[in-house]
């Protein structure tokens, strides 16, 4: 990860707006009386979403106050900012593209639903562009990054079957059917497969960019 004035101002900015959305989430699905609270918190943890963005925040914050302890050293590393930079990416392409035109939230859920969705993903986007190391990524890197959201996916889809509750609609078994659900799922796979390549051709391309201006 690179050095620079602006690193540890834009790490506190990220981690403030990611811990207060987090809180406020829960907040609100506790606040619904939707369902008793264990399975609330149950709930509230089978969202991508905020998954990703308790990810995003925990690396954040890690980065500022423990940078040189083994978990430190873990999420300094480039490969692991550009998994992470992958996985909120595709919660904010998801939402917007798929999800926003199917509620219309208001007030502190509005707030917190852009945060989640769209402020938080665009900034750790330009974190990774500005200020992560470039030129170290290969395909033998980004294969791991498939491990968390096939392992999501098993996850919702057990759990679903027991529960009958799925966070999404694209992976509702009771709606669409298994066969359904698991074609959503898959093809889910596939763009975090081939988002994950223009990352690897845009590390390398900022790579190269960046070696021509140090001549």
């Amino acid at each position: 990860m690179k050095h620079s004035s602006i690193a540890r101002p834009y790490l506190f900015g990220m981690a403030v707006l990611g811990w207060f959305a987090l809180i406020s989430q829960l907040y609100l699905n506790l606040s619904s009386g939707i369902s008793p609270w264990p399975e609330t918190l149950v709930r509230y943890f089978s969202y991508f979403t905020l998954d990703t963005n308790l990810l995003v925040a925990l690396c954040c914050t890690v980065l500022l106050v423990k940078p040189d302890s083994k978990a430190g050293r873990f999420f300094s590393r480039a490969g692991t900012l550009t998994a992470i930079t992958l996985y909120i990416l595709v919660v904010g392409l998801v939402y917007n593209l798929i999800l926003r035109s199917l509620w219309n939230p208001k007030g502190l859920q509005k707030w917190v639903d852009e945060l989640l969705h769209s402020v938080i993903p665009l900034l750790f986007l330009i974190w990774w562009i500005n200020l992560v190391t470039k030129g170290t990524l290969t395909m033998r890197t980004i294969l791991p990054w498939m491990i968390y959201p096939l392992g999501y996916a098993v996850f919702i889809l057990i759990r679903g079957s027991l529960s009958g509750f799925y966070p999404y609609p694209f992976v509702d078994v009771t709606s669409l059917g298994l066969q359904g659900a698991l074609i959503n799922a898959l093809l889910l796979c596939a763009m975090f497969l081939l988002i994950s390549l223009l990352f690897l051709g845009l590390d390398r391309l900022l790579s190269r960019a960046t070696g021509l201006q140090k001549i």
